[in-house]
């Protein structure tokens, strides 16, 4: 392939895309690209970080290398250390960064000591230097990404307090019953959880957290603060160089943005009036784009979305639980639900079907059954005409 593809941005959906072409790949971090979700296995001590490497791309990347630029009409990617990365197809896989709250006690990016986000390598292994046993450690945050903060914190020892500011912890991927077993499960591997929870401030001394305060007036000692407040799109350097851009970089489903020379995929990438931020759709993305870079304007691959189901392992302290959720989790009005709790396996399963179509489920401690669940539902095919309670104990493998 004689045409110069450039990929900014060396995470999953960048690293995805320099396997499958021969480009030229800027990644920020100093480090080869690595799976980010297993970073909480790292910070728990149960995998060193060389294991979390992802395959190589078939061209040496350039690492430690950082975007600030793009000259459109040049068609130029100028770099931080003043270098110009030429390129006839030019990639945005940026990803998402962090979002700091508004504390009382952080000034900007600027971060006091002990205090990091859980987004990137550099953060598990700072994270990795500070913790150990009896370690005072805050989890601002209980999403997913803060859940699995917590667990792995819990691993090394460290006394662990929990903080969400919603009604339950997972809120956005788990329905109120097993929200609950979560909770439950992170009180007995030793973790403090608060909800409905919101943190003010940091207190600290000679430049060093020393406690985090909440609104209600409580203050919880801590030498380590975690961040795990959400991410939102890396864009600025799209917005910077005039593409359109609303939560994400616009994309059609040739994952083109508003210049013709110019793609976006993975987390900074918006379709369709959806930001996905989850490794399924990256990956999705980074396939039809090799496709559609291939043909090279010949009608071919199109992106139409991805149904994600998102599966987690929460490894860390005592016994690892099984997570996984998909679709709608909710009911609407009409629905069918169907659930099954197992309290001698300490097991969840619920699943949510509309008409004749399974809409989401959400299954914890035991996925026997995701496999059968996510061929239907990823399927959007009609179910058999059989009580609704099989799809709960049908074990069609995982």
């Amino acid at each position: 392939m004689s045409t110069r593809i450039v990929v900014v941005g060396g995470g999953t959906a960048g690293a995805r895309l320099a396997q499958r072409l021969p480009v030229t790949l800027l990644g920020e971090e100093p480090h080869a690209p690595y799976n980010r979700l297993l970073l909480a296995d790292v910070l728990a001590g149960r995998y060193g970080p060389e294991v979390i490497a992802l395959p190589e791309a078939r061209e040496p990347a350039r690492l430690g290398v950082r975007a600030v630029r793009i000259d459109r009409a040049a068609r130029t990617v100028e770099c931080a250390d003043g270098s110009l990365v030429g390129y006839d197809r030019l990639v945005l896989a940026t990803g998402s960064a962090p979002v700091l709250p508004p504390l009382r006690g952080l000034r900007g990016a600027e971060l006091p000591a002990g205090v990091h986000p859980f987004r990137t390598l550099d953060d598990c292994l700072a994270l990795r230097r500070l913790v150990r046993p009896g370690v005072r450690a805050v989890v601002v945050g209980g999403g997913l990404l803060g859940v699995s903060a917590a667990r792995a914190l819990a691993a090394t020892g460290a006394e662990v307090v929990l903080t969400q500011q919603g009604e339950r912890l997972m809120e956005r991927q788990l329905d109120e019953h097993s929200s609950a077993l979560l909770h439950a499960h992170m009180t007995e591997l030793g973790v403090e959880v608060h909800t409905e929870c919101r943190v003010s401030g940091l207190r600290q001394a000679d430049g060093a957290v020393t406690a985090v305060e909440l609104a209600d007036g409580f203050v919880l000692d801590a030498q380590v603060v975690v961040l795990a407040c959400g991410v939102r799109p890396r864009a600025a350097l799209a917005r910077a160089a005039g593409l359109d851009v609303r939560t994400g970089v616009l994309v059609d489903d040739e994952l083109r943005t508003s210049d013709p020379y110019i793609h976006a995929i993975g987390d900074c990438a918006e379709h369709a009036g959806r930001v996905y931020g989850l490794a399924g759709p990256a990956l999705d993305q980074a396939d039809v784009l090799a496709e559609v870079l291939r043909a090279e304007g010949a009608a071919g691959a199109r992106y139409t979305g991805t149904r994600a189901l998102t599966r987690l392992t929460l490894a860390g302290a005592g016994e690892a639980l099984d997570l996984a959720v998909f679709g709608e989790t909710t009911a609407a009005p009409g629905d069918d639900v169907v659930q099954l709790t197992d309290a001698t396996r300490r097991a969840y399963r619920k699943v949510v079907v509309r008409g004749d179509r399974l809409v989401g489920g959400v299954l914890l401690g035991d996925l026997a059954a995701v496999g059968t669940l996510a061929r239907a539902w990823e399927g959007d095919e009609a179910l058999p005409d059989a009580p609704l309670l099989h799809l709960l104990t049908h074990d069609g493998g995982s």
